[in-house]
């Protein structure tokens, strides 16, 4: 018998709660019941630096690690960096990204130029991507820092999962402080 595993790669710039979307994303996997493996790379996220974080699940998942060509989802916060992991989607993969540029510490130094037109090369390469002005939702939420559970929105309709167990997970792993706005933003990201 065949399992089936599905593989989330999320990608982006320190700084812009990839990891806390990775722990909701993994605590709404376990709380329907999925055996879930997760793994992260943030070397030098502190300094603007790229961040990412693979979530497999399914019956029974082995290991954390999504192999180059094998990802179903692509879950970019950022456009080149989601542009520059593309080579993780398998040919038929779905991804949804941040219309966001971060200028990197090359282009900021003048060094290099940030690439033109990478939604549209995202676009082209993927016919299924969804780009998300998460910055604007979650500012109608109450703060642009909400940006993460904008796009845990907007991935929350393409998997499998009821929105009470969305909700449970960001009620779970968020300060009290912040849950309501959270809540907020991960509603306006449900509409994209």
């Amino acid at each position: 018998m065949v399992e089936t595993i599905t593989n989330i790669y999320l990608v982006g710039v320190g700084g812009q709660g990839i990891l806390l979307a990775s722990e909701i994303l993994s605590e709404a996997l376990m709380l329907a019941g999925h055996d879930v493996k997760k793994a992260e790379v943030h070397g030098m996220a502190q300094r603007g630096g790229s961040v990412v974080s693979h979530v497999r699940f399914g019956s029974r998942v082995y290991s954390p690690i999504i192999p180059e060509g094998e990802g179903d989802i692509l879950f970019g916060f950022e456009l080149l960096e989601t542009y520059r992991h593309l080579h993780f989607l398998r040919p038929d993969g779905r991804v949804i990204v941040n219309d966001l540029r971060i200028l990197p510490p090359g282009v900021n130094l003048g060094l290099q130029e940030y690439p033109d037109a990478i939604a549209e090369r995202i676009s082209e390469a993927f016919a299924d991507t969804t780009i998300v002005d998460a910055a604007s939702l979650a500012t109608k939420a109450g703060s642009e820092r909400a940006a993460n559970t904008v796009l845990l929105g907007a991935l929350s309709r393409r998997l499998e999962l009821d929105e009470a167990i969305w909700r449970q997970a960001i009620t779970h792993m968020v300060p009290e402080k912040f849950r309501e706005l959270n809540l907020r933003a991960f509603e306006l990201g449900r509409a994209c």
